[in-house]
């Protein structure tokens, strides 16, 4: 695959959702090169990997999570470097990166048949993270792949429109996000709320979203297990629902759908913003009281 082939309309994206072991990146490499030779087999052209896939999530602390961190020159990205070449697919997964300072980064690459295309550092530290990683300070590429332009934020980055908005401004037709959804509890026959707020953001884009997600009890963590694929108007192809299996997701995707941004006659999703109106969303927050 040439990074400057004319992107196709349609594209299988999978979803690995799976149960990574803490500490032991030799053993999650072989569960991610299993995951991504199944649904190759399966036909899928975009393979999506959970958030820090190849060590585990719940470090103690930064040493913990630095004793299981990678350069993107290491073990995990040489290996899925080779399995994008040998399936000629493109692959999006998550894992612990070792700066060259030293910083510990919440990481994710998208790597083609070509090789590492990008690396994004999670910009949004989710609660105990802030002790264990250095935020990434840079807004996430939009890469050009044979199957469309593909974006990567990182589960907690969802829940902040502005950040989501970036990348579909830059033109991103799918957006696939690592996730490590903590279970918690939900109102009796509602879905998970971070299923929603994916959908949510789709929509309002017109963009597809691809959200891999994990299972496996961590240190006492569960898991919503919600991985999702989700379609321009906001509706789920494959996925949604609360799981605490181990599972691949499949769907074709329509991407060049993602070019229309018009949902009626009079109104585009990205046109009718009004900027100019919108400076308070990018200022500093003031949390000073008023009388």
């Amino acid at each position: 695959m040439s990074s400057g082939a004319t992107p196709v309309d349609t594209a299988v994206v999978a979803c690995c959702q799976l149960a990574p072991t803490l500490n032991d990146p030799a053993a999650n490499r072989e569960l991610t090169a299993t995951a991504v030779s199944s649904a190759a087999a399966m036909d899928a052209d975009i393979v999506v990997l959970p958030e820090l896939v190849s060590s585990g999530y719940c470090f103690a602390d930064r040493a913990e999570a630095a004793a299981s961190a990678e350069a993107t020159d290491g073990a995990t990205i040489s290996l899925w470097s080779r399995l994008a070449a040998e399936h000629r697919i493109v692959i999006v997964g998550g894992f612990c990166e070792i700066g060259s300072g030293g910083e510990v980064f919440n990481s994710v690459a998208l790597i083609d048949p070509g090789g590492l295309r990008s690396v994004y550092r999670k910009a949004h530290l989710w609660d105990a993270e802030v002790h264990v990683f250095t935020a990434g300070d840079s807004p996430p590429a939009v890469v050009p792949t044979r199957f469309g332009r593909i974006a990567t934020l990182i589960c907690y980055d969802l829940e902040f429109p502005e950040w989501v908005r970036i990348v579909a401004l830059d033109g991103a037709q799918l957006l696939c996000a690592p996730v490590n959804w903590p279970a918690y509890p939900r109102p009796n026959g509602e879905r998970p709320a971070e299923v929603v707020r994916v959908q949510a953001n789709a929509a309002v884009n017109r963009m597809f979203i691809a959200a891999c997600d994990r299972v496996g009890q961590e240190r006492g963590v569960e898991w919503v297990g919600g991985s999702v694929i989700v379609d321009a108007d906001g509706w789920p192809l494959a996925g949604g629902a609360a799981s605490t299996e181990p599972v691949t997701l499949i769907a074709e995707c329509r991407l060049a759908d993602a070019l229309n941004k018009a949902i009626s006659a009079n109104n585009d999703v990205h046109a009718d913003r009004r900027p100019e109106l919108y400076g308070r969303v990018a200022e500093p927050s003031n949390t000073a009281a008023t009388g």
